[in-house]
C-alpha cells in the first residue's frame, strides 16, 4: 500500500520559528527571500560573442552591474554536431567525420577558457555549459531549463541579406525564447 502524502499546515514549524524569533506566530509574514536573477549568455569563436560575455559580467552579473552581483550566470556554447558540417558519405566519411568531431571538441574547449578567464578576472562565479546542437535551439532551451530571467546574445553585426540567407540566432532567440532577451552589439570601431 502507497503512502499518501499530507498537505497540512505545518503547526509545529510555525511554533518553532516563533522560538526562534522569526515573528510568524504573531501574523507577521516572514522575509521574503529574494530570487536571484538568472542570466543565460550565448558564446561562441567570435568577437561579438566575447565582447557580449564582457559585457554581461561587467554590467549584468558583477558585483557594480545592474544585478549587484545576485545574479546566476550561466554560460552556453551551442557545439554543432560532426553530422551537419559533414554532410557526405562514402569512403573516408567516418574518419572525416571524426577529425572535424575533434577540431569542434578543440574550438568548444577554447570558447569555455576564454569564458572562464573572463570570468575570473572579474571574480564573477559561472555555470558553464557545452551543448551539441543547433545554436538557436540550444540557447532557447538553455534560457527554459535554467528558467532565465534574461539571455543574452551578441550580434554578429550582419546586414539584411547576409541575414536571411544565414538566418539570426538571436533574432529567433528574441521572438521564440520564454524570457526577455538581449543583443549586444560591439560598437564600430572608428
Amino acid at each position: 500500500m502507497a503512502a499518501k502524502a499530507k498537505t497540512e499546515p505545518a503547526a509545529p514549524a510555525a511554533a518553532a520559528a516563533a522560538a526562534a524569533g522569526l515573528g510568524l506566530a504573531s501574523g507577521e509574514p516572514p522575509q521574503q527571500q529574494k530570487k536571484k536573477t538568472v542570466v543565460v549568455v550565448a558564446v561562441d569563436d567570435s568577437d561579438h560573442s566575447d565582447y557580449a560575455l564582457e559585457w554581461t559580467v561587467r554590467h549584468v552579473a558583477g558585483a557594480g552591474g545592474m544585478a549587484g552581483g545576485a545574479a546566476d550566470l550561466v554560460i552556453v556554447h551551442a557545439k554543432p554536431s560532426p553530422s551537419s558540417v559533414v554532410s557526405f558519405g562514402g569512403p573516408g566519411a567516418d574518419e572525416a567525420i571524426r577529425y572535424v568531431e575533434a577540431d569542434l571538441r578543440k574550438m568548444a574547449e577554447a570558447v569555455v577558457d576564454r569564458a572562464r578567464r573572463v570570468c575570473v578576472a572579474n571574480s564573477v562565479h559561472a555555470l558553464i555549459e557545452v551543448v551539441e546542437g543547433e545554436p538557436r535551439s540550444v540557447l532557447c532551451g538553455a534560457a527554459e531549463k535554467h528558467r532565465a530571467d534574461l539571455l543574452v546574445v551578441g550580434s554578429h553585426g550582419y546586414g539584411a541579406i547576409k541575414r536571411a540567407l544565414l538566418g539570426s540566432v538571436s533574432d529567433y532567440c528574441a521572438h521564440h525564447a520564454h524570457c526577455s532577451v538581449m543583443i549586444v552589439k560591439q560598437p564600430k570601431s572608428k
